[in-house]
């Protein structure tokens, strides 16, 4: 019997009108960062800046284990125009570039309460882009963290996925085996890291792509998840 179900956020909860590699926005999100903060940033500031956001860039450099922001604005703060008494107000502004579109799929609460109604705990394991801190991966799902007993990102686990450490967690936490444990997701790694935990594996496909992952089970819609766990009972 499945005693929990935990997602990612992105594109699984939570739809960005961005794209996947932020490669491309750099630039932007740096102006924008550069304005908000009243910064007086020269040509090879925003090549420096821009070097270290590809060097952390996980869809161009992919890493095991997490970064903070700190860390990675630190980095920028060192190479370029800025102050380090201003780093909160840095990220304040660059993240808000990425996440001002952040919208949660229509299904998302109904699914979540129903899970809730049938006493499966609810997660997210999430990696953040660029370290972001939880205060805003997690404020795109605030409307629905009534329903999350186990928010958890890359930032509390230390690991991105398919780093199963994560789940392993979750299951020790509620002393269970990881098969009775759902992860759903809509990425490669997703289902690779349900795998290596022993998970159960779901793919949440809204594409009519033909993406073979070596998912157990496939969805188009978080709606459909319920009639996959009463399989399960």
């Amino acid at each position: 019997m499945i005693k929990a179900v935990i997602f990612d956020i992105g594109e699984t909860l939570v739809t960005y009108d961005k794209p996947l590699n932020w490669s491309k926005l750099y630039r932007p999100a740096l102006e924008k960062m550069a304005n908000d903060c009243n910064l007086n940033f020269s040509e090879n500031d925003y090549k420096n800046a821009i070097e270290v956001l590809t060097k952390y860039n996980t869809r161009i450099n992919p890493r095991g284990r997490e970064v903070s922001s700190n860390t990675i604005f630190g980095e920028m703060i060192e190479i370029t125009n800025l102050e380090k008494n201003q780093i909160e107000e840095f990220k304040d502004s660059f993240y808000s570039f990425f996440r001002n579109d952040a919208v949660i799929f229509p299904e998302v609460e109904d699914t979540l309460q129903e899970l809730n109604n049938k006493r499966i705990v609810v997660g997210t394991l999430t990696d953040v882009a660029y370290g972001m801190d939880n205060k805003y991966a997690l404020e795109d799902i605030a409307p629905i963290m009534k329903y999350i007993q186990y928010p958890y990102t890359s930032n509390d686990i230390g690991y991105r996925k398919p780093n199963a450490e994560g789940l392993q967690l979750i299951a020790n936490q509620l002393e269970v085996d990881t098969k009775k444990i759902i992860f759903v997701g809509d990425e490669m790694k997703d289902i690779l890291c349900a795998k290596n935990a022993g998970a159960v594996s779901v793919l949440i496909n809204r594409s009519k792509e033909d993406k073979n992952f070596g998912q157990e089970h496939e969805i188009a819609s978080l709606k459909e998840l319920p009639g996959i766990i009463n399989t399960m009972e």
